[in-house]
């Protein structure tokens, strides 16, 4: 199997199936061409372009679009297109950090194909790493193995309140520990799924934690934890399928860190390009939008 594959199959994109979603000139997402219509007949709040759909010039903006968006949310519900709406609120902006467009319901996220930022945590003890068993009735990777902290960044939240907010949740981390954790970088991808795509940018994290440190579990996301040798979870990465998708993302990048995979690799820098997506831009900036 090898790292490459986790990478090429969290870069699976084709332009081509996609539409571009565009605001005031900028991309801000992609919507798949076969459900296009879904917001092309509502033409209070969008218009079919050249190669792209425009939200409508003189339609709403800010808050009132985030409320219009969601009675489109409702429909693609409706459509089934979505399993569900998750009651947590994702915030569209132009960059990371910049102003709030608008916001969707996280469930309806893919459908729009708009960027979304995350953060992981890698749990670190001695030469070993926590990892935890997600719960059989999560409805993303249920029963795979995951990072010990992870959670994406709802609107009003930046990543290290998140980060703090996750860690007390996810393993009882106290957040005096949580917020000493070290940022090391950020991965992306864009990932053709069923509602749509992921364009997502997840925030990594290191923590040395206590030996005495046991995780406990407080809102349901997982069934256990364990201590694993990093080695041993980088042959899991290797050679199966076990971890969530995007968690094969976050260990590949702390063994090219921790130089256990380094340039002696055959795909060493295939690795590095893919670890960033093949240098995604930002929505709306450069020759990004089509593609």
């Amino acid at each position: 199997m090898g790292f490459l594959h986790h990478l090429e199959v969290c870069n699976r994109f084709d332009p081509g199936q996609f539409v571009p979603l565009v605001l005031d000139g900028r991309r801000v997402g992609f919507v798949r061409a076969d459900r296009s219509d879904m917001l092309t007949d509502r033409r209070a709040l969008f218009r079919s372009a050249e190669r792209a759909i425009e939200f409508a010039p003189d339609g709403p903006r800010g808050p009132e679009l985030t409320e219009a968006l969601g009675a489109v949310a409702a429909a693609v519900l409706e459509r089934g297109f979505i399993p569900s709406r998750r009651g947590e609120r994702f915030a569209v902006t132009d960059r990371w950090g910049g102003e709030t467009l608008f916001e969707l319901d996280r469930g309806v996220v893919p459908f729009f194909g708009t960027r979304s930022y995350g953060v992981h945590l890698n749990g670190l003890v001695g030469s070993g790493l926590w990892i935890g068993v997600r719960s059989r009735d999560k409805q993303v990777a249920p029963g795979k193995l995951d990072n010990l902290v992870a959670g994406g960044i709802g609107a009003g939240y930046d990543d290290l309140a998140t980060l703090v907010k996750e860690a007390g949740e996810e393993a009882s981390i106290p957040p005096e520990l949580a917020g000493s954790a070290r940022p090391v970088g950020a991965a992306m991808y864009r990932m053709e799924v069923a509602e749509g795509v992921r364009d997502d940018v997840l925030f990594m994290y290191d923590l040395e934690l206590p030996e005495d440190f046991a995780p406990v579990n407080t809102d349901g996301e997982f069934e256990s934890f364990r201590v694993v040798p990093l080695a041993e979870a980088l042959r899991i990465v290797a050679e199966t399928d076990d971890f969530k998708f995007n968690v094969n993302l976050v260990l590949i990048d702390l063994a090219v860190r921790r130089g256990l995979i380094g340039p002696d690799h055959p795909d060493y820098l295939a690795i590095l390009s893919g670890l960033r997506g093949g240098l995604i831009r930002e929505p709306g900036k450069g020759p990004d939008l089509g593609g």
